[in-house]
């Protein structure tokens, strides 16, 4: 029985579990696979990489603050987030991916990054 190649529809020559007839053809089923074929995924990506970029430049050391303004003029976006941290206390950090903010007062965010993310 002779299997036909996912990505051009060829004849597949060579070993019995072979998916694909060519490295050319399996990478560009994977790269089509793989991308975001939807602009609303990709749109949100993007603004969580953005907002992960932002966080990562205020924070020099582990932990840092920075006012709603100062985040808002660089184009951070509160609506997107990766997760939420809840401590044992109740406090909820939002995070994108390992940086993260917790709303403190008077408009000011206190900012962190999650050890266990950067060890990994």
């Amino acid at each position: 029985m002779n299997k036909e190649c996912p990505e051009c529809g060829e004849i597949i020559k060579g070993r019995a579990d072979k998916k694909f007839c060519s490295d050319l053809c399996r990478n560009s089923y994977n790269n089509k696979l793989n991308s975001d074929s939807v602009n609303y995924v990709r749109n949100i990506n993007n603004i969580l990489r953005k907002n992960r970029r932002i966080l990562e430049e205020l924070i020099p050391a582990e932990t840092a603050k920075a006012s709603k303004s100062k985040l808002t003029q660089k184009g951070f976006n509160f609506q997107y987030y990766t997760n939420v941290y809840t401590t044992k206390k109740g406090v909820s950090y939002f995070f994108c991916y390992e940086y993260g903010y917790l709303p403190i007062e008077n408009d000011f965010y206190f900012l962190v990054k999650r050890k266990e993310y950067s060890e990994a």
